[in-house]
């Protein structure tokens, strides 16, 4: 098979995507793991799928490095925005406004170009989760917030969300002192977490966060979306920040700007096409 991909990326979290409205793709999972690999592919943190969808512009499909598939990703749906966004101005269309499926909730992304630019997208991710039912978390309690969790030899204050993907926000002194590989994995597979979770690692300074991300099924990476906006509903829910004021979330890859409101969760972000290519498998 000869496949068409876009290599997109912002803040460094970096995919490989594929325009499926008329190409197929046999045995994601395992396209994944091989292509992603940095050495002996093309190189990524997963792969995307784009599809048409009965509900929306374009439905998602996104797939770690490990070959597991993601419910969720904030980064993605901006690589398919700003592929999508390509596809109009190629067929001279002034469309600013796309909504993508994700997912097999089949939740409904909205999507819009900022004015006078091809690559920063506004992103409605809809509103966080707390009920520890629906993240899922295996704990006696109905939020998961600030709870002492023993992880090694010591206790971290963990808090929980979803964000159509499971999170632990941890705050700390220093993110960079953090042995995130040891760390991050424990978290990860903790029994607690019957799905796994992503972990992020996070310092509020004044009015912006600092994060470190380990992902469920990545390792660390970059920068991280949906974990970015973990952060600032945490942050929002121990009451370490405002809620409803844009905040700046400071990754190894980059920033990006997250508000948390009542109703919804925005991210302002970008989305850059490294490259097009064709692999042949």
């Amino acid at each position: 098979m000869k496949l068409e991909f876009s290599k997109i990326q912002d803040c460094g979290n970096d995919y490989i995507v594929f325009d499926c409205f008329e190409q197929k793709i046999k045995n994601p999972k395992e396209l994944s793991k091989r292509l992603s690999d940095r050495h002996y592919g093309i190189g990524g943190d997963g792969i995307v799928l784009i599809y048409p969808s009965k509900i929306a512009d374009a439905k998602m499909l996104i797939f770690n490095s490990d070959g597991s598939q993601a419910n969720m990703c904030g980064t993605g749906i901006r690589c398919i925005s700003k592929h999508l966004f390509d596809k109009e101005k190629q067929n001279h269309s002034s469309k600013t406004n796309f909504t993508i499926e994700v997912g097999e909730f089949n939740k409904i992304i909205k999507i819009k170009k900022k004015e006078d630019s091809n690559e920063i997208f506004f992103v409605d991710m809809g509103k966080a989760e707390l009920d520890k039912d629906k993240i899922p978390i295996n704990l006696n309690c109905k939020q998961v917030i600030s709870f002492p969790l023993d992880v090694l030899d010591e206790k971290l204050k963990i808090t929980c969300v979803s964000m159509g993907n499971p999170h632990c926000v941890i705050f700390c002194e220093n993110i960079f002192d953090i042995d995130i590989e040891k760390v991050g994995s424990y978290i990860e597979n903790h029994k607690i977490f019957p799905n796994k979770t992503n972990v992020e690692f996070a310092k509020v300074i004044g009015k912006n966060i600092e994060m470190r991300v380990w992902e469920r099924g990545n390792g660390e990476t970059l920068s991280c979306s949906t974990g970015a906006c973990a952060c600032v509903v945490a942050a929002v829910e121990n009451k370490y920040l405002p809620r409803g004021e844009k905040i700046s979330v400071k990754m190894r890859g980059g920033e990006l700007k997250v508000e948390v409101t009542r109703e919804t969760v925005y991210i302002l972000g970008g989305a850059q096409k490294i490259f097009n290519g064709f692999v042949h498998i």
